[in-house]
């Protein structure tokens, strides 16, 4: 919400020397989130006056069509006499009114103005476009034709209000009276402890059976309806300069003077309204829900297709609006037409002004299924003062008669449906409660008063909230109302009591070693959005009845296209890797630990939780019991060079083994013993991808995978070739691990180390083999590794030759030839008796 200060002052009356920044902090302590103060026309200086076109030459033999003209602007240039000035812009006439900058003068962004010879004429000035005067939009992109009424010579700087400055509020979804100048108006008058004039405080006629007739067969959707008629408009008539700058400083661009009035009250009031060409109403407006596949084409010019639960503004012969939201074409205010023989303009001369109030979750909902937002369903959708659409309406007809010259017929139309004030029960300390500290009943009840409430009761009171505060629904929601006035900035600073002793969990301190292993291994953390779209599986070829995709859905999701919460790490990830390397970083090893959401298979229900006190033990289980399941994951993703290239030597290729290898390290972290074996999962490559397995209570669980994705994979995600990739459990890795890391053992006898090279079937796991000879082994082995994997004649068709490095070492003695002998045969024999495996060469 674009707020100039000088519309604000005619409803507060601010200290005289108060700036826009002044206001900015006044409204900002106040709980208003004020972006930025725009200083409009700073750097401007005059001369900038009214002049009139007394000629104009067509200049030849150019690129694009120029013209020297003569301009009177009285004695603005000292002399009386015509200014000559050199234009390009087509849009004026000789006899037209026209802004002229004269040479001294000094425009936005520091453009001196100065006399120069140009398309072999000299201009001394410019004739001035609302963008270069740093006015906006105006829908022209040409000249500004300024009225005839105005005198020659006059200062444009006062009567375009040039030099202003403009508050930019980012108004939060609760605050939505304050998308009006009344709203931030209500807010800076308390803010100074002024009065507040407020522009909704108007006579209104009451309703009478005459107005123009209206039927409301929704009244859930549509509570109010005001529609009032004003004949014999002017069509001829243009905005006044005061109204197409105000609608400029707030963001508007100026259309017609019934569609500017229409906006304008809007900004005002807050309400937001339409205006109807009478003439093309068919009998009786209805306010209805739209029927399934209904068509119908809006302002803009489209046709689209309604659905069952919007709502939907009509006649006779069909929907004539979009309720909330947008108008329709069949009935726009048409433009003004004049005809070149006669000179008759002519164009909408009746029209019927709607001021309603639709339900904010309809309104909210058809806009974001069209695609559609408006400034009308902004404000709907943060909630509209019911009682203003009278007011409004009231506020428009005043308008179209002063500015247009049309006559308000007496009929008013108000249809509204049954409804009681909104009351809150609230103990008078509560607010004091929740901020911890004491304000009183005397200070809650003022604050409470000041934003529009109504208080009684002593120690209890009962609170009726003001029709423009929907948000108010709660006891706390009033406690906010109160310690925000008060100062959020005179909240004590409370450092809460840790006992001492306790520090990070054990889960914490995992989290930060996998962090800081992955980091020193070469990896980047790269954080990523907990949201994705559902399509995603798909590129990831995941089966259709994986458990991945039975993911949780936001109601309010920030992007329609990415609706739930993640149920992988990975989408994110490979999103970074992609977005890195499409930008020239193609040497790429990327990590993150983070949550993923498992839907449960029943949803529950979420309790609200107090703010005045600590929730109980039931109340938190409550809560928990209802969310989705938590886990933590780890992920990795790789591409690129792993080692550069360079003097000491070629470097080498991520690949399969790198992503494997991460997840070692990380089991190394938890203290678990994590068993790599060859498996096959969705997204990796089949004979490329390593499943990777734990024992967690003597039952074997898969926590992850390791690999290369799978082609198609790459390709449908727009990957780098050869991606590899990493994601496992890592709840359930530290569950194997248990909670304390054990030191490595330190022996001071010597390491005996045997080599074996074992031939078996080439479908055998060496992660069998591997399992077989750690058995086999016993106590005295060290460490086990394998080293070299060989396919060839030498050992075979359908074989292959697996050897492993075996270290012995026991913690009292120097082991003997015979003892580390006898260990490795041991564990040879086990091998072959589990896995069909020979020594190579017996």
């Amino acid at each position: 919400m674009r707020v100039p200060l000088s519309w604000l002052r005619e409803y507060v009356d601010l200290p005289a020397g108060e700036t826009g920044r002044d206001v900015a902090a006044k409204l900002v302590d106040a709980g208003l989130e004020v972006e930025t103060v725009e200083q409009l026309g700073g750097g401007l200086k005059g001369p900038l006056v009214v002049g009139q076109v007394l000629t104009i030459e067509e200049l030849e033999g150019f690129r694009k069509p120029i013209r020297f003209c003569t301009v009177d602007v009285g004695s603005a240039n000292g002399t009386g006499e015509p200014q000559e000035i050199v234009c390009g812009a087509r849009n004026f006439a000789v006899g037209d009114k026209v802004v002229v900058v004269l040479p001294g003068a000094v425009l936005p962004g520091d453009f001196a103005i100065a006399s120069r010879k140009t398309y072999g004429r000299t201009s001394h000035g410019m004739i001035c476009s609302g963008d270069e005067l740093g006015m906006g939009d105006d829908g022209t992109h040409g000249i500004i034709v300024l009225p005839h009424e105005h005198e020659v010579g006059t200062d444009a700087i006062e009567l375009l209000q040039l030099v202003d400055e403009v508050l930019d509020i980012d108004i939060t979804p609760d605050r939505g009276y304050c998308m009006s100048m009344r709203g931030v108006a209500r807010e800076a008058a308390t803010a100074y402890g002024l009065p507040l004039r407020d522009p909704a405080l108007l006579d209104v006629p009451q309703p009478n059976s005459y107005g123009y007739p209206v039927k409301v067969d929704d009244p859930a959707g549509c509570d109010r309806f005001t529609a009032r008629t004003v004949t014999g408009l002017d069509p001829d008539a243009r905005s006044p300069i005061w109204l197409t700058r105000r609608l400029q400083k707030a963001g508007m661009r100026p259309i017609s003077l019934a569609v500017d009035i229409t906006n304008y009250v809007m900004l005002e009031l807050g309400q937001p309204l339409h205006a109807y060409d009478r003439s093309s109403i068919d009998g009786t407006i209805g306010v209805r829900r739209a029927e399934q596949g209904e068509k119908f084409t809006t302002l803009d010019g489209v046709k689209r297709t309604l659905d069952a639960e919007d709502l939907v503004i009509t006649d006779n012969s069909g929907p004539i609006g979009l309720a909330g939201v947008m108008g329709g074409a069949n009935t726009e205010i048409a433009d003004s037409v004049t005809d070149p023989a006669t000179g008759q303009v002519t164009g909408t001369t009746d029209v019927v002004i709607e001021a309603a109030h639709f339900d904010s979750v309809s309104i909210s909902r058809t806009a974001r299924r069209l695609k559609l937002s408006s400034e009308a369903s902004k404000r709907f959708e943060r909630g509209v003062d019911p009682q203003a659409a009278a007011a409004a309406a009231q506020r428009t007809v005043d308008l179209l008669v002063l500015l247009a010259g049309g006559t308000a017929e007496a009929g008013v139309t108000q249809i509204i449906a049954p409804g009681a004030p909104r009351t809150i029960a609230m103990s008078a300390d509560h607010p004091d409660r929740v901020a911890g500290m004491e304000y009183g009943r005397e200070t809650v009840v003022r604050r409470l008063q000041e934003i529009g409430c109504d208080v009684y009761g002593q120690d209890e009171l009962v609170v009726t909230v003001p029709s423009w505060r929907p948000d108010l629904a709660e006891p706390n929601d009033l406690a906010e109302e109160v310690i925000r006035l008060e100062g959020y900035g005179n909240l004590p600073s409370t450092l809460p009591q840790v006992p001492s002793g306790r520090g990070l969990t054990a889960r914490q301190q995992l989290h930060r070693r996998v962090g800081r292993a992955l980091a020193g291994s070469g990896y980047v953390e790269a954080l990523s959005y907990p949201f994705i779209g559902e399509g995603v599986f798909d590129q990831l070829q995941l089966p259709a009845h994986d458990a991945a995709r039975q993911v949780v859905k936001l109601v309010n999701p920030i992007s329609d296209e990415e609706p739930a919460l993640r149920t992988t790490l990975l989408p994110g990830l490979l999103g970074a890797l992609r977005r890195n390397d499409s930008r020239g970083s193609h040497d790429l090893a990327l990590f993150e630990t983070g949550s993923v959401f498992r839907a449960a298979a029943r949803p529950g229900v979420a309790v609200r939780l107090p703010v005045d006190r600590r929730p109980t033990d039931e109340e938190i289980a409550t809560l928990n019991a209802a969310l989705p399941a938590q886990p933590r994951y780890a992920a990795v993703v790789l591409a690129g060079a792993r080692e550069q290239a360079g003097w000491w030597g070629k470097g080498r290729p991520a690949d399969w083994a790198d992503a494997v290898q991460a997840a070692r390290a990380l089991a190394v972290e938890a203290g678990a013993e994590l068993v790599v074996r060859q498996g096959q999962y969705g997204p990796w490559h089949p004979g490329r991808c390593a499943e990777l397995v734990v024992t967690v209570d003597g039952v074997e669980q898969v926590i992850g995978h390791a690999g290369e994705l799978h082609p198609r994979v790459v390709k449908a995600m727009g990957l780098p070739a050869r991606t590899s990739a990493m994601e496992l459990d890592l709840d359930r890795l530290a569950a194997a691990g248990g909670e304390a890391l054990q030191a490595p053992r330190i022996s001071s006898f010597p390491v005996a180390t045997q080599d074996v090279a074992l031939i078996v079937d080439a479908s055998v796991p060496a992660s069998a083999v591997e399992a077989a000879l750690r058995k086999g082994a016993g106590e005295l082995l060290e460490s086990l590794r394998l080293f070299d994997v060989f396919t060839g004649e030498q050992v075979g068709e359908g074989k292959k030759s697996l050897a492993y490095a075996l270290r012995f070492r026991a913690a009292d003695r120097t082991l003997t030839a015979e003892e580390s002998t006898a260990a490795r045969d041991a564990a040879v024999a086990l091998a072959g008796e589990r896995t069909g495996a020979v020594l190579r060469g017996a």
